[in-house]
């Protein structure tokens, strides 16, 4: 198959990832929510512990419906804290809800998608990293970003969290250039 971005090692739920999600563009505007929202939940975490625990965070949040969580209030935050599937975090549950409120307003003004992708003039950036050393944790558009999200109310979404999402939702071809996904990816673009 081909030689693959060191960061996946060998977990065959990790490999899946890598293979068929990490960097492929998306564009709806709920999808790109949901990995937001769960990149926020890794803080602080490996993300082989959210992909693992990720169909209970769908089960937990509704499917990640916006409209849905933008709704919840404090008895959903309990049961949230008593639901050993995801991570049980006040902190990271209510920034999901007042998140999903926040997603809210862009989408009233537009669409979630359309206000990510014209940070990068709607074309997925085609980096050409060797080694995971040349990738950076942040860089200035994810701390421009982040800073924007903020704004507009979000939280949870640092420059750190920012970037790995954008890497994840395919605003950035990060696979390493040896990795058989980077020319796959690019080809998307």
């Amino acid at each position: 198959m081909g030689e693959r971005c060191d960061w996946c090692g060998d977990d065959p739920l990790y490999v899946a990832y890598h293979d068929t999600e990490w960097g492929v563009p998306e564009y709806d505007s709920r999808a790109l929510w949901e990995k937001l929202v769960l990149d926020g939940f890794q803080a602080g975490l490996s993300w082989i512990t959210i992909l693992k625990k990720r169909d209970n965070f769908r089960a937990a949040f509704d499917g990640f419906d916006p409209n849905t969580i933008a709704r919840w209030g404090e008895r959903d935050v309990q049961r949230l804290l008593g639901d050993a599937g995801i991570v049980r975090h006040r902190g990271k549950i209510e920034a999901t809800i007042k998140n999903a409120r926040a997603w809210q307003g862009i989408e009233a003004q537009g669409s979630f998608s359309d206000y990510l992708w014209d940070f990068v003039d709607g074309r997925p950036v085609q980096n050409r990293f060797r080694t995971m050393a040349e990738v950076p944790p942040e860089t200035p558009l994810s701390r421009r970003i982040s800073k924007d999200l903020k704004q507009r109310g979000f939280s949870f979404c640092g420059p750190t969290i920012v970037y790995a999402f954008m890497q994840a939702s395919g605003f950035f071809n990060d696979h390493l250039t040896h990795c058989m996904r980077h020319a796959q990816v690019k080809a998307m673009a």
